[in-house]
């Protein structure tokens, strides 16, 4: 990276008796990242969160912020703040006074308190609802209040625990975006907790994936997506077929793979780090599969099926389709960059032919 390293972790663990809720992790976060920490329920990406907010101690290793450990360090003495899924807003309270709540103890004027608001209010983009009550917001605009009370205090850091998972999915989207804009505006670091991988991947600089507590990987989204480096990263990220298969040997540069349900498969992913010899996993998403009525003219990386479904879906379409020797049918997906009248062309039974090119064809440990 070429920002600065602001948050550290080293070989931090916290355990629940003896529940590992996060096992050994180290890696660092840089100054002024959005930074996504990305699992299923149950992964310890809370619990990390939690622990960079002062609200647990890790039973071991030691956090850094800004170069300081903050071993025994309360949650009111770090240089962070916290915007929870439920935003807590006071509902006895107007917008302003919701804003303001956290300069009680700032030393500073009211009049200096009152302009920080309304910086605050013009950031968030609710200029002129200082007066309103909390009950008269909507979802989004809550939290956006909730957002501005946390930057108020100007934290050098922002922990967001799955603060849009309460947000109906168009809102959910269009704050996705406000939210990235608003951390390019204040140029802080915001550390951020989600289970939902669109989410993470669209507003993140980099996304650590986790699982039982570990780090599977730490990478861009562009990267986590095109080339994941363990079979359930692939998986969590998007939709994937995975083909089972043994490798054969080395050909003109590719990697040859027997594979279940593709055959003779000729691979050059960019990454891939395959052994020479024995069990391998090929992974390929289903917009690297090419799908046709005729049969190609081609010798490599095609095979024949039938199509078991289709669905039109507007922008693109989805097709599954069935082969020998595999008993999940594939998941194929294309842009639909023509207007199709009648939804889609495909009947099921149909005879089709999937090809793919050799560095879309992923290959993973078995």
């Amino acid at each position: 990276m070429s920002r600065e390293d602001y948050i550290s972790m080293w070989n931090t663990s916290k355990h629940f008796g003896s529940v590992k809720a996060v096992d050994d992790i180290t890696f660092d976060i840089g100054e002024g990242e959005f930074f996504s920490l990305l699992g299923a329920s149950g992964c310890g990406k809370t619990t990390l969160l939690r622990m960079l907010a002062g609200f647990e101690q890790p039973t071991l290793g030691n956090i850094y912020i800004d170069g300081q450990p903050q071993a025994g360090v309360p949650p009111h003495h770090r240089p962070v703040n916290m915007v929870f899924q439920n935003y807590a807003i006071f509902p006895h309270l107007n917008v302003h006074k919701n804003i303001a709540y956290g300069m009680r103890k700032s030393g500073l004027t009211k009049a200096e308190v009152d302009r920080k608001v309304d910086e605050m209010l013009e950031l968030i983009k609710l200029p002129g609802y200082g007066a309103r009550g909390a009950h008269q917001l909507s979802g989004g605009q809550r939290q956006r209040v909730a957002l501005a009370r946390a930057l108020i205090k100007q934290p050098k850091v922002l922990l967001l625990d799955e603060p849009l998972g309460a947000l109906d999915k168009k809102l959910r989207e269009q704050m996705q975006l406000e939210l990235r804009a608003l951390q390019r505006d204040v140029g802080i670091t915001f550390v951020f907790v989600t289970h939902d991988q669109e989410e993470a991947m669209t507003m993140s600089d980099r996304i650590a994936v986790m699982s039982l507590g570990k780090v599977l990987q730490i990478d861009s989204p562009t990267h986590l997506y095109e080339v994941p480096k363990v079979k359930e990263v692939a998986d969590f990220i998007g939709t994937i077929n995975f083909f089972e298969g043994s490798i054969r040997g080395r050909r003109n540069g590719s990697t040859v793979i027997d594979a279940a349900g593709l055959g003779t498969v000729h691979s050059t992913a960019a990454g891939a780090d395959a052994p020479a010899s024995g069990e391998i996993t090929v992974a390929i998403r289903p917009e690297k599969f090419s799908l046709t009525f005729r049969q190609p003219n081609v010798q490599t990386n095609v095979v024949e099926g039938t199509m078991e479904a289709a669905a039109y879906l507007g922008d693109r379409s989805h097709y599954y389709v069935h082969v020998e020797g595999r008993e999940a049918p594939i998941a194929v997906a294309s842009q639909n960059a023509q207007r199709l009248l009648d939804a889609v062309d495909a009947d099921r039974h149909d005879r089709v032919w999937l090809t793919w090119e050799e560095e879309s064809a992923l290959l993973l440990s078995a």
